[in-house]
């Protein structure tokens, strides 16, 4: 289960690009809470209790409880953040609704294990790549995780570990897996520089091993 995260957010009535810039120059986050068939809300947020929650990686896979003037508003997760473009600030957020009996799909990242003790890293010299970061789940609310570990522990050269591979928790399912696809998530492959030596021709070897012959002899 993930961790919880409450958001205090004031309603708010103006809309449009100037009445985000001056609620964003008093310190504010412009925000929208959507969803479950009931109106949107246009909020506005603390910038600096926002700003907290963003970094951590679990405020992004948790469900949030919302409370808008005083008054609870039901629990949502993020659907999206805006940052702005070079400044350590957010910029806008999209909050999204949910029912406790409704199944929701979010994207969860995953946490790699084991590596340091994979045989194809540590005895055969490869190098592990994450060719997935994060996996999109479906599960009801009360089930949703946090993160999915992969053991990466067993691997050996040219190995890789699958969706399907992945132990998960109890009502999770992933949405690749229900429609077929079960891609590779990490896999252990010899680093290019090294390929090329392993792989240099037996003659230019041989070659190489034999001692330079001298003029006249």
């Amino acid at each position: 289960m993930s961790a919880k995260y409450e958001l205090n957010a004031e309603a708010r009535s103006a809309t449009g690009t100037g009445a985000s810039r001056r609620l964003r120059r008093a310190g504010k986050v412009p925000a929208i809470l959507y969803g479950a068939d009931e109106a949107p809300l246009m909020l506005a947020l603390d910038h600096d209790a926002l700003w907290h929650h963003t970094q951590h990686e679990a405020f992004f896979t948790s469900i949030l409880s919302i409370t808008v003037d005083g008054k609870g508003a039901g629990q949502a997760i993020v659907r999206d953040l805006q940052m702005h473009p070079f400044k350590p600030r957010v910029a806008h957020i999209d909050l999204q609704r949910i029912s406790a009996t409704e199944r929701l799909h979010i994207a969860v990242p995953l946490h790699f294990v084991g590596h340091d003790v994979a045989p194809g890293v540590k005895l055969q010299g490869g190098l592990l790549s994450h060719l997935m970061t994060e996996v999109d789940v479906s599960c009801l609310p009360s089930q949703l995780p946090e993160f999915l570990t992969v053991d990466v522990s067993g691997l050996k050269l040219n190995d890789s570990v699958h969706l399907s591979n992945l132990q998960l928790p109890e009502g999770v399912v992933l949405t690749d897996l229900v429609h077929g696809n079960d891609l590779a998530v990490a896999t252990i492959t010899l680093i290019r520089g090294e390929a090329e030596v392993v792989e240099a021709p037996t003659e230019t070897v041989a070659a190489a091993a034999e001692p330079e012959k001298k003029e006249g002899k």
